[in-house]
């Protein structure tokens, strides 16, 4: 009977402790994704330093028009 108890609880702290080293994983992997797209946006900014257009004049002010026009919706 002790030796089953002893079987049973070996294996829950086994798998106890596989949890355990898991834990906060997700959240590495998360701050390991934000990262890299910080990293990605850096390089694409630092490239285009030099590069004068205004092509994507009109598409940013849309998107910021409609940005505002949404805050303004909002009411508190």
């Amino acid at each position: 009977m002790y030796r089953c108890m002893g079987l049973i609880h070996a294996r829950l702290a086994r798998s106890g402790a596989a949890l355990r080293r898991e834990a906060g994983q997700g959240t590495v992997e998360y701050v390991a994704l934000i990262l890299l797209v910080a990293l990605v946006m850096a390089g694409v900014v630092a490239a285009m330093k030099g590069f004068r257009s205004n092509d994507g004049q009109e598409l940013g002010d849309a998107i910021i028009g409609k940005i505002k026009d949404a805050v303004r919706q909002v009411k508190f």
